[in-house]
């Protein structure tokens, strides 16, 4: 019998990945359906600190996130804003990468880090937690709505 899986998240990072560490192991400790987390780092660093934390499998490198991001189609994506910023992340994300996510049909959970000159207002009160914790509400929320 073919193990079904809720949900397919990846997860895109850059230089030691900490953001998406937090973010996979927030995810695995409040989720309990079955969700496959496909760790999407910009650097070997970033993958396997994304692996360590539970993500089920990890895929680095330019050529290889923008394969992915053609040929697969995740029920979403999450990562700081530089994910979705040619030159983002101290450069880390090519403009390649950052239209490959721009294009992908899934949604897109966005964490606004206040780096870079970029300010989206309303956010400079948020933390990075809470933002965390409203991703997972919002996921859970969609794997309840998705038929078995």
């Amino acid at each position: 019998m073919e193990r079904r899986i809720g949900m397919k998240i990846a997860v895109l990072d850059a230089q030691g990945a900490g953001l998406g560490k937090t973010i996979i192991k927030k995810i695995k400790k409040e989720i309990d359906s079955d969700i496959y987390l496909i760790a999407l780092g910009t650097n070997p660093v970033a993958t396997s600190n994304m692996i360590k934390a539970g993500a089920n499998t990890g895929i680095t490198g330019e050529k290889d996130i923008c394969s992915f991001c053609e040929t697969n189609n995740p029920d979403c994506i999450i990562g700081p804003i530089g994910i979705i910023c040619s030159g983002g992340i101290k450069g880390e994300i090519t403009s390649s990468i950052s239209q490959a996510v721009f294009k992908l049909e899934c949604t897109k959970y966005i964490i606004p880090m206040q780096k870079h000159g970029i300010y989206i207002p309303g956010t400079t009160k948020l933390k990075i937690k809470d933002i965390i914790d409203e991703i997972i509400s919002s996921i859970k929320e969609n794997i309840e709505k998705s038929p078995i």
